[in-house]
């Protein structure tokens, strides 16, 4: 039986992967810690194969007053907890960092793209992966996944604004982009084969199929029963103003993996259309 801690306990990606691997209850025994404060650095690591480190900060207007804060949640605290597991005998640590350490909100990422971030979210998850490869030895596995936009039921981010624009507008803006994106069960599948399988090293988990933002407002519309107007000339308007926001670039540019997995599992049991159904 695993024995795996989830650190991060109330999180979003946490919760979804504690209610996906409790569907074999046999084979993986799981907690969850919570980070807040320093009571978690009395828990006796030992008792665990592996930590799935899931705590953190994202999601928040960044500001010169909370920059700080970036750094200490995503990157020293990460850093503490797997220094703390080391120590103790743990053989994994789980990294979830993220696409955003590119620093693109548009282009094509391949495995020759170099590490850019731009924002202090994405520079704390760069510097967090940089000082956690320093751990890794034969008897310290770390795997660093690094996923694009993940989405779900009641998730966190940008998927939710798109299917917010949904409900509210009668109209709808017609634009062909690309996006990588990954629905949260696909990303918890991953997850439990990096452990299952005990690899290191990085990973860019995304869905089968590229996303379009179009595509997914038109399945949001009909999983919701509501009657929406794709226009191109409010497409057009996005084409027009999107080089100039940041937003509209997020929501309707093309950014893709490509050519990144080279590992002979599967892990998209869920297709996107059905994801999609079961997100709004």
């Amino acid at each position: 039986m695993k024995r795996i801690l989830i650190a991060g306990a109330g999180s979003y990606l946490g919760t979804a992967f504690e209610r996906y691997i409790g569907q074999w209850p046999e084979a993986y025994n799981v907690e969850t810690l919570s980070l807040r404060g320093d009571a978690w650095r009395k828990t006796d690591f030992s008792r665990f194969d592996v930590i799935y480190q899931v705590a953190g900060i994202a999601h928040q207007k960044e500001t010169a007053e909370n920059a700080k804060s970036y750094y200490e949640v995503n990157c020293d605290l990460a850093v503490a907890v797997a220094e703390q597991a080391k120590a103790a005998g743990v053989g994994q640590f789980v990294y979830l960092s993220s696409m955003s350490v590119y620093g693109m909100d548009t282009g094509v990422i391949t495995r020759e793209t170099p590490p850019a971030p731009t924002s202090h979210y994405g520079k704390s998850k760069l510097l967090a992966e940089e000082r956690l490869r320093h751990l890794a030895d034969d008897s310290f596995r770390i795997a660093i996944l690094r996923p694009p936009m993940v989405y779900g039921k009641d998730c966190p981010g940008n998927f939710q604004t798109v299917i917010k624009l949904v409900k509210r507008l009668p109209i709808f803006p017609r634009v062909c982009n690309r996006r990588s994106m990954i629905y949260v069960e696909n990303l918890c599948a991953f997850v439990k084969l990096v452990i299952d399988r005990e690899l290191d090293g990085y990973f860019f988990p995304q869905n089968a199929e590229y996303a379009e933002t179009t595509q997914i407002a038109r399945l949001a519309a009909k999983s919701l029963g509501k009657r929406v107007w794709f226009s191109f000339l409010a497409g057009a308007a996005v084409l027009l103003l999107r080089p100039c926001s940041s937003k509209l670039r997020k929501a309707f540019g093309s950014l893709t993996y490509q050519d990144m997995e080279d590992f002979d599992f599967v892990y998209c049991a869920v297709g996107f259309e059905d994801s999609i159904r079961r997100s709004v």
